[in-house]
């Protein structure tokens, strides 16, 4: 049986998902506390009070010789009408706004003068209000979309020298992974205000960690919750500007290359603790901030000859070794430690080995006198934390 998918991605991608960490409810809890239909009472309120009063200004002033009842409900085809041009409204980019209304605008001005140019003419009232308002809804309607087609063109529309955009606005943004909300340690970056700039969320990334959190498996199913737990904790930071965007990408149904062209059509970065997908976005000259390296860069840096002290914790692979962790995970294999079991030591590193899983250790016991202090908490029995003896 080949490979489960999820959401257009591999058992393995899923497995790195696991590995990385997690949240306790769904992306949608937001709206638990008030709504109806998925949006808040403040949007249902807006739009009633608009269908309201379109109702009320028809029925009392009576508009094309309707009153009464009827010209109220012509009042709310007009609201009606109102928010089907606010749905698709909001879906349009803002370059596309501005060309459709100078198309518009533009369309206005020339059936201004063609409705200047039919008065002039000998033709009958009803055919000039004919050719007029025909006139007026032709050109109005072919300024407004070939204005909006044309929109993209005031993308290039160089800048005055003068003009000085917000630094907020100059700033990539930075699109949030699920392996890197899984893994949680992006929520506490965050809390020592390292990491600035907006953070975005996009919705199809929120679905596949919903889909984690709904998993069957009990372990999955918590880690898919631990990650929806980082959301809600990075949303009550005050100062972090964390948006859930709506933005897809057609064509594809693979979260990470959605990611990929996501961040290239807006100048991102991704946080992400995938490594595939570190690499693969990276081939394809999109900014990556691996929380992973980030960790790997700010472990201590230690040089062959430097003394410190460390609490065997294990038997290493080879004779005579014993194995300690320092506090960041990093490992400290010890060679003639084996004997020291449980038991603080000193002694000098001989080298140091980088590996994909992280950075390991490598020394030898450093003979002291039992005046030591290493002595003296092995006396107690008390474990002394990683320093380095200077």
């Amino acid at each position: 049986m080949g490979p489960l998918k999820v959401n257009g991605r591999s058992s393995t991608r899923q497995n790195a998902l696991e590995d990385s960490g997690g949240i306790s409810g769904h992306a949608d809890n937001g709206n638990a506390n008030g709504g109806f239909l998925g949006q808040a009472w403040d949007f249902w309120g807006m739009r009633l009070a608009l269908a309201g009063a379109t109702c009320v200004l028809c029925y009392s002033l009576g508009p094309f010789g309707i009153h009464g009842w009827p010209a109220a409900g012509l009042g709310f085809l007009v609201a009606m009408l109102i928010l089907l041009a606010e749905l698709r409204l909001r879906r349009a980019e803002i370059s596309g706004l501005v060309g459709g209304a100078c198309g518009a605008t533009v369309g206005l001005l020339a059936s201004l003068l063609i409705t200047f140019v039919i008065s002039r003419t000998a033709e009958s009232e009803p055919t000039k209000t004919f050719l007029e308002f025909t006139s007026l809804l032709a050109f109005g309607y072919l300024g407004l979309v070939i204005g909006s087609s044309k929109g993209n063109a005031f993308r290039h529309v160089p800048l005055p020298q003068s003009v000085v955009l917000p630094a907020d606005s100059r700033r990539p943004m930075k699109l949030l992974d699920t392996s890197a909300m899984i893994d949680g340690r992006i929520a506490d970056i965050c809390e020592t205000h390292f990491l600035d700039g907006t953070l975005g969320i996009p919705r199809f990334v929120l679905h596949e960690l919903q889909q984690v959190a709904d998993s069957s498996d009990a372990l999955k199913r918590q880690r898919g919750r631990r990650g929806l737990e980082v959301i809600e904790r990075m949303q009550k930071m005050p100062w972090l500007d964390l948006r859930v965007l709506n933005d897809d990408v057609p064509g594809t149904s693979a979260v990470d290359q959605k990611l990929i062209e996501l961040a290239r059509s807006t100048n991102s970065k991704i946080v992400t603790n995938d490594f595939n997908l570190n690499k693969v976005a990276r081939v394809q000259g999109i900014s990556i901030l691996n929380v992973n390296e980030l960790a790997n860069a700010m472990k201590p840096t230690v040089l062959p000859g430097e003394s410190m002290r460390v609490l065997i914790l294990k038997e290493g692979k080879e004779p005579m070794q014993g194995v300690a962790y320092l506090d960041d995970g990093t490992m400290v294999v010890v060679d003639g430690a084996r004997r020291h079991i449980n038991r603080t030591v000193y002694i000098v590193v001989t080298s140091t080995h980088q590996t994909p899983a992280g950075k390991m250790i490598f020394g030898r016991m450093e003979e002291r006198g039992d005046s030591s202090p290493a002595s003296r908490f092995e006396s107690t029995g008390s474990a002394m934390p990683y320093s380095r003896d200077l």
